[in-house]
């Protein structure tokens, strides 16, 4: 404990790539650090983090926006203007937020950019939440954010911190540990890059060509020879579960869909946003790696 608090305010201190290197005063009593989250997969973890003594605002928070082409609003401008922490996922996922951090100026305000964190450049897997990995650093981070932001609130952020890692996430970090002791280099489908990251994470063998997953992911059309691969590895039941983004059921996607199912290959969902909205970060998690694990068991020969 005492490790970890002093690796935050360590972190703090320093400011980084991901945040400002200046110290301001805290908000006032009663209101909190006032939070802008890009998308609600980062808010909903700001939200747990902070507790009363953050007030966090979600700008992507519903599963029928689109993150990469969200038009913001002034109300947005606003909150960016005033917010004292802004979070942005970078990676080339969202210009939109860093252009409204560019048009609002505000000397006291911090910014987390997970990209630029975890060190993904535009060109890179944006879906930085799907690392098990990466979301350990964003929690980091956000926490020795606060704690810079609130220094009179440094002890609770961090004890925010080791409740969300150590309870919270609990059942997210205990099943992937599962899947990944149970099922170890079993191959699998997928029909966009959102998977890539959780895959290995989860020590399954993801076989679908590379160019098909940044295709569909990007909303460019993929090569005949990627399909083609991909209906033989369904034809020829090389793959044990197919994982697909529901958000994003191209036509291509959705024959794939049916011709798993037709061959009795099980299908799975993941979704690019907090589904259904109102959820939280780890129960929307744990909620698809339990579906995968049952998939999982279902599919195995």
């Amino acid at each position: 404990m005492a490790r970890v608090r002093g690796l935050l305010m360590v972190l703090a201190a320093a400011g980084g790539v991901a945040g400002c290197a200046t110290t301001p005063p805290a908000d006032p009593p009663g209101r909190g650090i006032a939070v802008v989250a890009a998308e609600n997969v980062w808010g909903s973890l700001a939200v747990q983090l902070g507790g009363e003594r953050a007030s966090v605002n979600s700008i992507i928070d519903s599963p029928a926006a689109d993150p990469h082409d969200y038009e913001p609003t002034a109300a947005d401008g606003r909150a960016v203007a005033s917010a004292r922490l802004v979070i942005v996922n970078g990676a080339g996922y969202d210009p939109w937020a860093s252009n409204l951090v560019d048009a609002n100026a505000n000397p006291r305000r911090t910014v987390l950019t997970v990209g630029d964190l975890v060190g993904v450049g535009a060109g890179g897997n944006p879906h930085r939440w799907y690392n098990p990995a990466d979301v350990r650093a964003v929690i980091d981070r956000i926490t020795a954010d606060y704690q810079q932001l609130d220094p009179d609130g440094a002890a609770f952020y961090a004890q925010r911190h080791d409740l969300v890692i150590n309870t919270s996430l609990k059942t997210y970090f205990d099943l992937i540990s599962d899947i990944r002791a149970r099922y170890a280099g079993t191959k699998v489908g997928a029909s966009e890059s959102i998977f890539a990251m959780m895959a290995p994470a989860l020590g399954l063998n993801l076989i679908t060509p590379t160019g098909f997953l940044t295709a569909i992911s990007e909303g460019t059309e993929p090569s005949a020879a990627d399909k083609r691969t991909i209906d033989a590895q369904i034809a020829g039941h090389e793959i044990r579960v197919y994982v697909y983004n529901s958000q994003n059921a191209t036509p291509d996607v959705s024959s794939q869909v049916d011709a798993a199912r037709a061959h009795d290959i099980p299908v799975t969902t993941i979704t690019e946003t907090l589904t259904p909205a109102g959820t939280s970060f780890q129960d929307w998690q744990v909620a698809e790696l339990t579906e995968l694990r049952h998939a999982l068991d279902v599919g195995a020969p």
